[in-house]
């Protein structure tokens, strides 16, 4: 099932980016115009001197805290918990989970069977020990992943980063010899990705040379390659063009209905999709900004804006379901699954064998829906989960299985996963985590706040049962924002543990942006819109402040990726309103963004900074253009990754070089390893949260 909703996700968390030595090279005209270009050669002597210069300042004053070596010790035990759920995927007969703990600081990928699974200490095979493997090879590596042949999953296609990179070595793998294929499918560190057609052949999008990428800097040529022959022989399926966002291609492995499929990304929210039918590529005659899969016969469809057809129109944020032989026969009879109301949304949609479970956010609460499609028509009823946190569903086996597994959790109560079948309401508690943390003095709210423009902005506040509304509670709101990604309610011992054991509140906003609302409630604050997005955390702060939550001297702001260009903004529009901002792994100067490794794939979200009408309303709000001398700004925490190859870390160096230049007090810390994440194994994360979470303490007690 492949959407662009799941695209998004691994845009942000994970998709491969080649080469992170140099960002492209500055126009002569940049060169004039920023002192701190030469932050941007990643791996360059002088700015890693840099790096370790503000490293070393930054650990020195949050390591000497009082209680920090004791909150990094109890978060790196909460991390390296053997408690924690170990969350499986099903290849042929075996469930595998990759796994880390201090006995395994980069990890094992590892298998058990299902019964053994569902017991309290299952009995575990290690497949790969990827601390033997480094070792072995003398890498750096870090799991990127595996894809294993359907049914048997007796080869594998295994991902490995240097470092926690998203640029990834490919490596077939026999599992029954536990080695690697000698003379076996391999592809070379690049961003891109393989999957399997059969046994001998593979679809292939990666780096085959010059032109073969897009401007975005990720793949636009699938190649079919077969086993025994060189790649530069393999042959070419589809190009998509060079200013589009990538090209991709995968197989539905269902018996009586294996297709195989082609994609063409045009931006980060439309995209073309392609039968593959003998020798010829046929499209799917789907909206270029909706999303579909097949399902057995049917195509299931989800709309990003209204359709018109058939003579009907379709509301934008529908799920909908055709025969999927007769649509691409230019058949138009569409059935409506799912229609969004003005508080509810479409979140997932996952297949079992016989059904569609179908998971909907009502004022950001999680429902579950089963259907099933018999004799021609679709029938529904209301699966009986909890009412309050959030349901995640995924099949076993879509092609062989009704069974699924179902995780719940919330803010309060450890994440439990259930084992769960179609057509019945009956569930079997598999794992929950312990409780990292006591809940019984905490309580969760959900508010509104009121926007700029009138919006009603919903967001939750976990706080203290005893909490006093006197704006004296050190409190950290919590956005992102974009992309479409929702943020709903989950279980953390880091945050339980880190700030709402200290007496914090925590707020969690759900601003514009975000997918809470289904597309609407992203494409309001879509590239002209975006200051939509600010304006709604912004208003979330002040409603907490009205409320006497807290106060300006006491809360502070969180956010990465994306949500570090939020906070970034925020910062700069209303210093007034906090006294501590953290800023993760972030986007800051946008004048140059689309130049700096996978920025240009964001234009969509963002616009073009190259466009004169276009740069008029991103210049309004680019963080780095926007700081300035003679203003007053509470106290910044940059963090960010030398290997992060997705959001380059010169948006960080070179905002924290400016503050710095400017007289601002901040505070800088890059992890040389860890991607995008920002930290590779445990330790660096308990590491990372723990700086993160003293500097936030230290300001807004």
């Amino acid at each position: 099932m492949s959407s662009y909703r799941t695209f998004a996700s691994s845009m942000l968390l994970g998709l491969a980016a080649a080469g992170i030595a140099h960002a492209q090279a500055p126009s002569p005209a940049a060169a004039n115009t920023d002192p701190h270009l030469w932050l941007e050669e990643v791996l360059g002597d002088k700015p890693l001197a840099w790096v370790k210069q503000h490293n070393a300042v930054t650990t020195k004053e949050l390591e000497s805290q009082p209680g920090f070596a004791a909150l990094q010790a109890r978060l790196k035990t909460i991390l390296n918990s053997k408690e924690r759920i170990p969350y499986v995927s099903k290849e042929g007969e075996y469930y595998y989970n990759f796994w880390r703990d201090a006995q395994h600081v980069r990890g094992i990928w590892r298998r058990t069977t299902l019964a053994q699974y569902q017991q309290a200490e299952p009995a575990w095979e290690t497949v790969i020990d990827l601390d033997q493997l480094a070792a072995g090879e003398s890498e750096n590596w870090v799991w990127g992943g595996a894809s294993c042949l359907y049914p048997k999953g007796e080869r594998c296609l295994i991902s490995l980063s240097r470092g926690g990179g998203d640029a990834k070595v490919v490596r077939e793998y026999d599992v029954a010899k536990r080695a690697f294929v000698d003379g076996g499918f391999t592809l070379p560190e690049a961003k891109g990705s393989a999957s399997w057609i059969d046994a001998d052949t593979l679809f292939v999008s990666t780096d085959f040379g010059p032109g073969s990428m897009t401007s975005s800097g990720y793949p636009r040529i699938i190649k079919e390659w077969q086993r025994g022959t060189p790649l530069a022989q393999a042959k070419t399926l589809y190009e998509a063009k060079p200013d589009d966002l990538s090209a991709g291609a995968y197989k539905d492995f269902t018996p009586g209905h294996e297709h195989q499929f082609i994609e063409r990304q045009i931006d980060f929210y439309s995209g073309e999709m392609f039968l593959r039918d003998g020798a010829g590529l046929k499209k799917v005659p789907k909206p270029d900004d909706a999303t579909a899969f097949t399902v057995r016969d049917q195509l299931i469809i989800t709309l990003r804006s209204d359709w018109k057809a058939n003579g009907k129109t379709y509301a934008q944020g529908s799920l909908l379901a055709t025969d999927f032989k007769a649509f691409m026969q230019g058949g138009q009879a569409l059935e409506v699954l799912y229609a969004p109301t003005a508080t509810s949304s479409l979140d997932n949609v996952t297949a079992t064998k016989s059904a569609i479970l179908v998971t909907t956010l009502d004022k950001v609460k999680n429902r579950l829906t089963e259907l099933r499609h018999v004799n021609g028509k679709w029938q529904r009823r209301a699966v009986d989960a909890p009412k309050l946190g959030t349901l995640a569903v995924s099949a076993l086996d879509p092609v062989d299985s009704d069974q699924y597994f179902l995780t719940v959790t919330d803010f309060l109560n450890p994440t439990t996963l259930y084992l769960g079948t179609a057509q019945s309401d009956k569930r079997t508690k598999i794992k929950s985590l312990p409780a990292f943390f006591d809940a019984a003095p905490y309580k969760v709210e959900q508010f509104e706040s009121t926007s700029k423009d009138g919006t009603k902005v919903p967001y939750f506040a976990i706080m203290g049962k005893k909490t006093k509304f006197d704006g004296r509670n050190p409190t950290v709101l919590y956005g992102y924002g974009g992309f479409e990604v929702s943020l709903k309610p989950s279980y953390s011992g880091i945050i339980g543990e880190a700030w709402l054991n200290k007496g914090g509140v925590y707020v969690l906003a759900n601003i514009r942006g975000g997918g809470e609302f289904g597309p609407r409630w992203h494409q309001a604050a879509l590239k002209e819109n975006r200051q939509r997005a600010y304006d709604d955390f912004i208003s979330v702060a002040q409603d907490l402040i009205k409320r006497k939550v807290t106060s300006p001297r006491h809360l502070g702001i969180m956010g990465g990726s994306n949500g570090g260009l939020l906070t970034g903004a925020v910062l700069v529009q209303r210093p007034d309103l906090f006294n501590a901002v953290v800023s993760q792994v972030p986007l800051l100067d946008m004048r140059r963004y689309n130049k700096m490794l996978a920025g240009a794939s964001w234009m969509g979200e963002y616009g073009d900074p190259d466009v004169a009408e276009q740069w008029a309303y991103i210049s309004k709000y680019s963080p780095y253009q926007n700081v300035f001398k003679d203003k007053k700004y509470p106290r910044v925490l940059f963090t960010t990754s030398t290997r992060d190859d997705r959001v380059h870390p010169g948006h960080a160096r070179k905002m924290v070089a400016k503050m710095e230049e400017q007289g601002h007090d901040v505070l800088y810390w890059e992890n040389t390893e860890g991607g995008h994440a920002g930290a590779a194994n445990n330790d660096q994360q308990a590491l990372m949260w723990a700086l993160t979470y003293t500097f936030l303490h230290e300001q807004l007690k």
